[in-house]
């Protein structure tokens, strides 16, 4: 028996996949809600492949593993740059424009550790002022070392080349093979 005849019995992971194709058929408006109901309770009935092709014969064919994120631009790492983000700022994506000390990087970092520092500082308030500032223990070394970092130029995460094992690529993603 060759593997495209459907007379195969089908497996559970062949009924999954035809109702993941019929909810994004049905997301997009192919199906209405009474007829996406009853092919979905066909699909869970199917005894066989060719049963389940049956329910999706007048269906455009979708690859759900391009979607949603199909249309996103990926970025691979370019000589002289450490990592996709590196190559994504050089490409001049939108949100990776600015570098330097007005980076979105570091807005974050400083973001964060004043607002940790302006919590941390209100709940020593509304437990008594009277106390020795015990939030200066968090906020003054991490402060320290984000204005150091800053100083010299670093980016705020530390070392990146370290943090991402120096000159490997980056992990594979779904549908990268596509973009090459």
């Amino acid at each position: 028996m060759a593997a495209s005849d459907p007379n195969i019995r089908a497996s559970d992971d062949d009924r999954d996949r035809t109702a993941a194709l019929l909810r994004e058929h049905h997301a997009v408006g192919r199906l209405d809600p009474e007829e996406f109901s009853e092919r979905l309770d066909k699909t869970f009935a199917a005894k066989t492949v060719g049963e389940l092709d049956e329910l999706l014969a007048d269906l455009p064919a979708i690859d759900l593993y391009r979607l949603p994120d199909a249309a996103l631009k990926r970025h691979r790492p370019t000589p002289g740059h450490s990592s996709a983000l590196a190559a994504a700022a050089a490409a001049g994506g939108p949100a990776m424009r600015q570098s330097g000390r007005l980076s979105p990087a570091w807005r974050a970092a400083w973001g964060s550790w004043i607002t940790v520092s302006v919590i941390l500082a209100a709940i020593w308030v509304a437990s008594g002022v009277g106390h020795f500032p015990w939030f200066v223990w968090v906020s003054g070394p991490w402060g320290a070392i984000l204005l150091g970092r800053w100083i010299t130029g670093g980016h705020p995460g530390g070392d990146q080349d370290r943090l991402t094992g120096g000159d490997s690529p980056p992990p594979e993603l779904p549908g990268d093979h596509d973009q090459r």
